[in-house]
């Protein structure tokens, strides 16, 4: 820090002044950080080994006026709760009461710490609501608005009873111990012997106000503010508003000065005010200032403060920082929303409570839920449960019972049981299975990893909550409810933060506005720095209208902006290099305009400030998408020679027409799509099962001349063949539920229309001979151009005889009509993907040619959204004369094209090119 920091005068000023009485001094700090901070000072300042005087957080010193310990925010819920339900005649269950409730103790805490009367603010609330309700006739309101006007009524009552319960229990939150405070103060100030030193405060309530002046008063305290004088003489600058106010109003300072008004603000200071799109683009440009800084400055960079407008910047900025950051302290509160530990709660929450409410004694579980746990980031390391997740994936396991998973996974270790373990015991036991999976991720985790320790601050957060839970549900058997105590934890997780602990002496500082207080840097780095976030804006939690604000003194939103300036220019302060970060964005989720802090040291500016602007955005390609290339190398042509071995099938020869890319990387690299539950089912799955179902209904006939009474009986059995189909192929998969069976039933009518098609040209007199199901085929096409032969190889749905002539037929679900297999001209053929079929049904034909034996063949397709049209064979149009057989001059030309196709595959000096 520089040497002319607030706490490196402040502890000169100690040493000068206290030098008698040291050990008898107590020092009161706006907050605990700063504690550490001034004791460094204070070190480098002697010579000698002395005992260190007593240093605390306001906090900490008007709970030792008061006498009275501080509860956190889920324990005092839970404490009011208690209060509520005795003197509630029909009491709300808890998680409809802690919806008004958290706002109601921020009320009772407000009216507390500013020492108003509890009954006349309360009493001009209910008055207000009565006016509210004035044209109402009293005979006909509501059950609803005569509860809605008695729960403003109870509100006094809910206070004093509250305020009391806590008070006997020698407890209270921090408005109760603020009041208490002010009454103890005289007996606290006779019993004391101290002398105190108030320190770099800027905002003081009411109690505040009347404690620190009692004792100014006594002669037994000192305050030393810290404020420049650009800020506390200009009576509209809002960084100053409360610094005059007292400086007018106390008592004091009409015979002391006022200690202390500096003048560093003016002096000079770098200001890079940056714009940047999103939450993430801020954290990446802190990220490269920080790396800049260092490489600048190789020594250390504990001088540089990192201040986070949003809180939930915390997890990009830690991503972003460079490797070269050695060591980081963070000092900030942290809400639970985005807590990894909490996420997992959720999801558990989400999964057990489904499966009760599909069937709590087979206990079945959806399987998006189980995966949700499987592969959450604190559970997915230490399970071992890629097998199980990979038996999901395939089997198409849409819904899971308790049961099966055990059998899926029967090597399980003691997590795995504890995440899955049934959840139909009560709250206690459910609390207590949730503590003991928190306590197995932390046993899971290292100390001597940065980002694990970070871990293991949120899953500890969450631990304590659970923890208070486990308490109070031990206190109250009646709530047994999965639901209520989802509910109760929803809310309560809510006022959980987490608290980061470091080294603050060491390395890169990151923390929030508040920890910010008494703290001068070199270099401070702010992000958020928009309207509504850096200040915060005008959302207030509260029941009390801000006209009942403005006229008892309570603060505003005003109130509010006026500390956030503060903490802003202090920040600024003593600075050398500033840098002002915002998100540039006005439109979208996190859209926002720049802060007014900017445009005022903008309108305000400073002779020594130099003020720039830098705008970052990202880049943008001239290009929307580069074209992949791929050179053919030794081993693709390897490759090829292995396919042209094992068979290029029809549809890898119409794969390389549509997009060689795509060819390259389905059979020279193997790439295959990865194993997901499908849970609805896709087109080529209800294709394979129709095929399939076909397959089996004719496959006792091959051979045999088919009759009407054979196509009658396929009727009978389409259900359970389809069925059978669908079993084999969707796995596990739900069929008997929404858009599967919808699509059972499509399968069913597909089958069904093509039995009613074949039984119609039966009666009409055809005479067919079933010859082959889904044949394997091959024919080695040889050619002088070609480097090797190469085998063509496919599997053909079914070949017939009929009426004399081999008939080839390709099954398809989707509509494929006469024109898609219909050519005119063979010169470019494999050029255009529209010809595909095309050339899948002549690789069949030419596949087949010898087994043939001279008969005639015909080749073509069968579409199921085009029925009506039956068979629909390959025609060659020439001259208006239409010729369904293949001749020998046919698929001499098909292979021409063939040829054509294969040399462009084959050739090492032709690239595999995508198709944009």
């Amino acid at each position: 820090m520089p040497k002319r920091t607030f706490l490196y005068r402040l502890a000169q000023e100690i040493l000068i002044t206290n030098s008698e009485n040291f050990s008898e001094l107590v020092i009161v700090l706006p907050n605990k950080r700063a504690k550490v901070f001034l004791l460094e000072e204070l070190k480098n300042s002697l010579a000698n080994t002395i005992f260190a005087h007593e240093i605390i957080s306001i906090e900490d010193f008007i709970q030792e006026v008061a006498g009275i310990r501080s509860i956190d925010s889920v324990e005092l819920l839970f404490e009011f709760y208690e209060v509520y339900l005795s003197i509630t005649e029909k009491p709300e269950p808890f998680e409809t009461f802690a919806n008004w409730a958290k706002t109601l103790l921020q009320d009772f805490n407000e009216i507390d710490r500013y020492l108003l009367e509890p009954d006349t603010i309360l009493k001009y609330l209910e008055n207000i609501k009565e006016i509210e309700h004035w044209s109402v006739d009293i005979n006909k309101r509501t059950e609803l608005i005569e509860n809605y006007l008695i729960f403003w009524k109870k509100l006094p009552e809910y206070y004093h009873a509250f305020y009391n319960y806590l008070l006997n229990k020698g407890v209270g939150y921090q408005g109760l111990i603020y009041r208490e405070a002010e009454k103890n103060l005289n007996h606290f100030s006779e019993n004391k012997s101290n002398q105190f030193v108030f320190a770099g405060f800027n905002a003081l309530n009411k109690a505040e106000e009347k404690i620190i002046q009692h004792l100014l008063a006594l002669d037994v305290a000192k305050i030393y503010w810290d404020i420049d004088e650009t800020l506390l003489h200009d009576t509209f600058h809002d960084a100053g508003l409360f610094q005059r106010r007292f400086k007018s109003e106390w008592m004091y300072y009409k015979t002391h000065p006022y200690e202390w008004i500096v003048n560093d603000f003016s002096e000079e200071k770098n200001i890079q005010v940056i714009a940047t799109s999103k939450s993430i683009g801020q954290a990446k440009i802190a990220g490269s200032i920080i790396e800049k800084l260092i490489q600048e400055n190789s020594s250390s960079i504990q001088n540089v403060a990192l201040v986070l407008g949003e809180e939930h910047l915390l997890l990009p900025i830690l991503h972003s920082l460079p490797a070269s950051v050695a060591a980081l302290n963070i000092t900030m509160g942290f809400t639970s929303k985005n807590n990894p530990a909490q996420l997992l709660i959720t999801k558990l929450f989400k999964l057990h409570t489904n499966a009760l409410t599909r069937n709590a004694s087979s206990y079945v579980m959806y399987y998006k839920d189980v995966l949700d746990i499987l592969t959450h980031p604190l559970i997915e390391p230490f399970l071992n449960a890629d097998g199980l997740i990979s038996i999901i994936n395939k089997n198409n396991y849409t819904f899971i019972t308790h049961k099966k998973l055990e059998e899926l996974h029967p090597e399980s270790n003691e997590l795995f049981q504890l995440l899955f373990q049934k959840w139909d015991n009560t709250s206690v036991a459910i609390l207590d299975t949730i503590s003991q999976i928190l306590l197995k991720i932390k046993a899971n985790l290292s100390y001597d990893n940065e980002e694990e320790k970070i871990t293991n601050a949120f899953v500890y957060s969450i631990f304590k909550v659970i923890n208070k839970m486990m308490s109070y549900f031990s206190s109250h058997q009646n709530i047994d409810d999965i639901k209520t105590l989802q509910a109760i934890y929803k809310q309560v997780v809510d006022l959980a933060e987490v608290s980061f602990e470091g080294e603050p002496l060491n390395g890169l500082q990151i923390m929030g506005v508040l920890e910010s207080r008494v703290l001068d840097f070199e270099t401070v780095i702010i992000t958020s720095v928009n309207e509504g976030k850096f200040p915060a804006g005008k959302n207030t939690n509260s029941f009390i209208p801000y006209d009942v604000k403005k006229e008892y003194k309570l603060p505003t939103f005003k109130e509010k902006d006026a500390i956030y300036t503060y903490h802003f220019y202090h920040l600024l302060q003593r600075a050398k290099n500033i840098y002002l970060i915002y998100n540039s964005d006005s439109e979208g989720f996190d859209a926002g305009e720049k802060s007014r802090f900017i445009t005022q040291l903008e309108v305000e500016k400073q002779p020594n400030h130099n003020l720039s602007f830098q705008y970052y955005n990202p880049d943008v390609p001239t290009v929307a998408n580069q074209r992949i290339i791929v050179p053919k190398t030794e081993s693709i042509m390897v490759r090829l020679k292995e396919i042209a071995e094992q068979g290029f099938s029809p549809s890898s020869l119409t794969t390389y027409v549509r997009n060689p890319i795509q060819f390259y990387f389905q059979r020279i690299l193997r790439i295959r799509e990865t194993d997901e539950v499908e849970e609805n089912i896709a087109v080529n799955t209800l294709g394979t099962i129709i095929h399939g179902a076909l397959e089996e209904l004719y496959k006792p006939f091959v051979g045999i001349l088919l009759t009407v009474a054979d196509i009658d009986n396929f009727f009978h059995k389409i259900e359970n063949e389809v069925l059978n189909q669908f079993k084999l192929v969707y796995k596990e998969g739900e069929i008997k539920k929404g858009r599967n069976l919808l699509a059972f039933e499509v399968a069913k009518r597909n089958v069904f229309n093509f039995l009613k098609l074949e039984k119609e040209g039966l009666e009409n007199g055809d005479e067919v001979q079933i010859l082959a199901l889904e044949a394997e085929l091959s024919q080695t096409l040889e050619h002088a151009t070609l480097p090797f032969p190469v085998k063509i190889a496919g599997k053909v749905d079914r070949i017939e005889l009929r009426n004399g002539k081999i008939r080839i037929v390709d099954y398809k679900t989707g509509k494929v009509e006469q024109k898609n297999v219909t050519l005119k001209d063979w010169i470019g053929l494999t050029e255009d993907i529209k010809n595909e079929k095309i050339i899948q049904v002549l690789a069949y034909a030419f596949m087949f040619e010898k087994e043939a034996k001279n008969r005639e063949i015909e080749a073509g397709i069968i579409s199921f959204k085009n029925l009506k049209s039956g068979f629909l064979p390959f025609t060659f149009e020439e001259n208006k004369v239409k010729t369904t057989v293949i001749t020998h001059e046919i698929m001499e030309n098909y292979l021409a094209q063939i040829v054509v196709l294969l040399q462009e595959i084959l050739n090492v000096a032709i690239a595999f090119e995508e198709k944009v």
